[in-house]
């Protein structure tokens, strides 16, 4: 004889902390909840102002520079470990779970204008004004604690002309240079493999694809963004735009894409394999754009401009999700987004490195269950009702300086004047002489050589 009895713990229907709260069980039947979107929407609505509230986007900064902070270089294997380079020729290797600086240097007797570090981890490399490369040992650099005023390069190679910055290959002892031309280096050699160059007098910047890793692209003064493969003997293809880029970055999730900082305060997003026009084009800069740094996830990108702002870009939008400044924050010269894409780093004119939150309203420390858990309903909810005016509006609206503002109003106007003087001209052209509108990404792009 079979006996079926059900049998219920009635501590499984009790909430953890308060004892005589009991779980109601819910019956998903929509008949049952007729009022449930508008309850929805008013969650939604709360937790984008609660959103707005708790935006302290600002940790703190890295004092001790003396000069302008002009390049970064990560660490691949330590998420706390960041290299910067100042106008003074000065290096500092910083420990950012601590703030504090465990070596400074005198790097070059100049601008130090670009570093990296080996895959490895073991070595840093720096180019400056003064034509020489230098490798460092960044092991020594780490456990110094401070006390490396007269550390020495473990190598030197003397160069033929200034260099302006430098990428390491990711899986090879290679690197790159810029400079009057294109070289790429191996670690064990003092002359480079091969030189590229391709009618420019001076390549501002250069930077190896993390995915295709033969693969580099680099900005010319003479307006243009050129391909190399560095197995090659000559460059691959060639884009010229209407003012010069200043920097690239490569999407370390989708091998092709890369976003280039122009002069013109915009970024223009390419695909590799068809330059003629670009895929997205990022606007709301109003001056420069100096820097330009990937988040880990590919998706989206931060800028560093001459407006004194830094941005973040949805690698699918044309205009920034947030936008970071400060009263005392001048020219940021180079941006960096860390290696577990929580915090960026900028490094501006007034010799201060600040550190800021990916998400501005993301909580830092300690997260329980219930929290991870809440915060997760509350973000599906803003993106469900993220297209009702009401959400749409709090979640786009930033206070930004008037400089800006008025700046940016005056772009816009110019912007709608040339657009209208356009259309006036097309309106009092005969039919037979009119030209066909020409595409709002492809007005940026000069030309292309393959």
């Amino acid at each position: 004889m079979k006996v079926k009895m059900l049998s219920r713990n009635p501590h499984d229907h009790i909430r953890e902390r308060k004892q005589d709260l009991h779980h109601v069980p819910r019956n998903p039947d929509p008949a049952l909840h007729p009022f449930e979107e508008a309850r929805e929407y008013t969650r939604a609505l709360n937790a984008t102002k609660l959103e707005r509230v708790f935006a302290k986007p600002f940790v703190g900064d890295l004092s001790g520079h003396t000069d302008g902070v002009s390049c970064f270089a990560k660490h691949p294997k330590r998420l706390s470990c960041l290299v910067s380079g100042a106008c003074d020729g000065e290096i500092r290797v910083w420990d950012l779970s601590s703030r504090q600086c465990t070596s400074a240097f005198v790097g070059h007797s100049g601008f130090v204008r670009g570093m990296c570090v080996a895959p490895s981890g073991e070595s840093l490399l720096s180019v400056g004004d003064d034509k020489i490369v230098k490798r460092w040992s960044l092991t020594a650099a780490v456990q110094s604690h401070g006390d490396s005023t007269s550390m020495e390069p473990t190598h030197t190679i003397l160069g033929k002309a200034p260099f302006t910055s430098i990428s390491h290959h990711y899986s090879e002892p290679l690197f790159a240079t810029s400079g009057n031309q294109i070289d790429i280096w191996d670690e064990e050699r003092s002359e480079p493999v091969r030189s590229f160059s391709w009618g420019c007098d001076t390549v501002g910047n250069v930077c190896f694809n993390p995915v295709e890793v033969n693969i580099c692209g680099s900005c010319g003064s003479d307006r243009s963004i050129v391909l190399y493969d560095a197995r090659g003997s000559t460059p691959l293809r060639k884009v010229v735009l209407e003012m010069k880029s200043n920097c690239i970055a490569w999407n370390p999730r989708e091998a092709f894409n890369f976003t280039a900082a122009n002069e013109d305060g915009n970024l223009y997003t390419f695909d590799m394999r068809k330059l003629t026009f670009p895929l997205n084009v990022h606007t709301d800069h109003v001056s420069a754009v100096m820097d330009v740094d990937y988040s880990r996830t590919g998706r989206e990108f931060v800028s560093a401009s001459y407006d004194k702002t830094i941005r973040i870009f949805p690698m699918q939008g044309g205009h920034s999700r947030e936008v970071y400044h400060t009263k005392r924050m001048q020219r940021v010269f180079t941006i960096c987004w860390s290696s577990d894409g929580k915090f960026i780093a900028s490094g501006s004119d007034e010799m201060n490195i600040r550190l800021w939150k990916a998400k501005a309203w993301e909580k830092l420390g300690p997260v329980s269950a219930r929290e991870r858990a809440a915060h997760v309903q509350s973000e599906k909810l803003k993106t469900k009702y993220s297209s009702h005016p009401q959400i749409r509006r709090i979640q786009r609206h930033r206070h930004i300086p008037h400089l800006i503002h008025s700046e940016s109003k005056k772009k816009k106007d110019i912007l709608s004047k040339i657009k209208r003087k356009e259309e006036n001209v097309r309106r009092h052209t005969k039919p037979s002489k009119l030209k066909p509108r020409r595409p709002e990404r492809k007005k940026h792009i000069v030309g292309t050589v393959e």
